[in-house]
């Protein structure tokens, strides 16, 4: 008789971190990094930037610690970075946020999804997510037992078929957890998208989660939260953090917001995984949220400046690249060449190009591998000087993709 796969193989088998054996593996980031050490290439593979955060908040952090914030915070954050938060979506979004009862903080954005999802997901239960999709959702969705349901997002928008959402959308659908601003694909869906997953939350009684890690780096076009239109604040469980937005990736403080009911639930489990986030960085990210409005335009503009810097830098080289609207991420297209499997090309980039990048096709189950394997993700939030010298030896690429 056989053995069934435990919920950690079913975690593992959607993260991609099973090798062909079936055994633990490494996941395609630490492979691809290790290969970008190994041959002293710039890595444009993995999402976090190459420059620090404001000095004056981490002088903050620095303050706190030496003053003794070195114990365990409130399990829901501290009341000053609750209250921020709160001021924070009234400000840009103009959401009434009760700072006591609406909001938690988690210990990144990820540990909120996952406590989300351990919260109101049984298993049989089906969550519905575009593709690609972070990786992390389909690993905590295996841990759940829950079945992964997935919308395509095809190139060169990356918006979803609506009649496709429908179809994806049923009466044991449990939650629908959608990421907007969009990592990989750079994509920021249209209010018709939004729109319609509210409505379909409605028709069939579920949840939304939202993951708005980039709400702040848009380029052209503005961040609508789902919470914020009509019909969506109260089935929506809205996550953001403060890793993308200052650059702060590694202090790990993010926050749940939404109505009462759901933030009780998430906040009940939570304190089960974690307990309580980093009480020296919590002061920080509240003086940070409250920065002015010239912050969020000037570090937005800056990275604006680097997509397009990156892109211009593909397109002399001949590889097509859709331009994003958002996120740290652009997707450049390899099909038309002769060597068009994102996942060998990667695997080669390091070593032949001296430039890392990230295969789109490990974002998607197994079984839709086929539909993206034609397209790398790159990295744009580095340094200026970082971009130029990666944009130059990108230009060597079509003759390792042609041979």
């Amino acid at each position: 008789m056989g053995i069934s796969m435990t919920p950690w193989q079913r975690t593992a088998h959607g993260a991609n971190l099973l090798d062909t054996t079936g055994q633990p593996g490494v996941t395609i980031f630490e492979e691809i990094t290790a290969l970008a050490n190994e041959h002293q290439a710039i890595n444009l593979g993995q999402g976090f930037p190459d420059t620090e955060g404001p000095e004056e908040i981490r002088q903050i952090a620095v303050d706190a610690i030496l003053s003794g914030a070195n114990q365990y915070a409130p399990g829901s954050g501290t009341r000053q970075l609750r209250e921020a938060i709160s001021e924070h979506q009234e400000r840009f979004y103009s959401l009434k946020i009760d700072p006591v009862s609406e909001v938690v903080v988690s210990t990144g954005a990820t540990e909120a999804i996952a406590a989300a999802l351990l919260a109101f997901i049984e298993p049989d239960d089906e969550v519905v997510t575009f593709e690609p999709f972070y990786d992390s959702y389909a690993a905590m969705i295996g841990l759940t037992e829950a079945k992964h349901k997935v919308v395509p997002l095809h190139a060169p928008t990356f918006e979803p078929d609506l009649d496709q959402l429908r179809s994806a959308v049923s009466d044991q659908t449990r939650i629908i957890l959608i990421n907007n601003p969009h990592n990989p694909t750079g994509a920021v869906f249209s209010t018709d998208v939004l729109n319609e997953v509210i409505a379909l939350a409605h028709k069939h009684d579920c949840i939304i989660v939202s993951d708005e890690v980039y709400e702040h780096l848009t380029f052209g076009t503005k961040h609508t939260p789902i919470a914020s239109l009509p019909g969506g604040f109260e089935r929506t469980i809205t996550i953001s953090s403060a890793g993308k937005s200052f650059s702060f990736t590694g202090w790990k403080v993010g926050w749940a917001t939404g109505p009462k009911d759901l933030i009780t639930a998430l906040r009940t489990v939570k304190q089960f995984l974690t307990y309580s986030s980093g009480p020296a960085f919590q002061p920080a990210v509240a003086q940070a949220l409250r920065l002015p409005d010239t912050f969020f335009q000037k570090f937005a503009g800056s990275l604006e400046e680097g997509a397009k810097s990156l892109s211009a830098g593909l397109e002399a080289a001949g590889i097509p690249v859709i331009r994003p609207s958002g996120t740290y991420f652009l997707v450049a297209d390899i099909n038309q060449f002769k060597r068009n499997d994102a996942v060998q090309v990667a695997r080669m980039m390091p070593e032949q190009v001296g430039v890392a990048a990230i295969p789109l096709s490990v974002f998607v189950q197994p079984e839709n591998v086929r539909h993206y394997q034609g397209f790398l993700r790159f990295a744009f939030c580095k340094q200026p000087q970082v971009i130029s010298a990666a944009a130059k030896k990108l230009q060597q690429l079509p003759e390792v993709l042609n041979r």
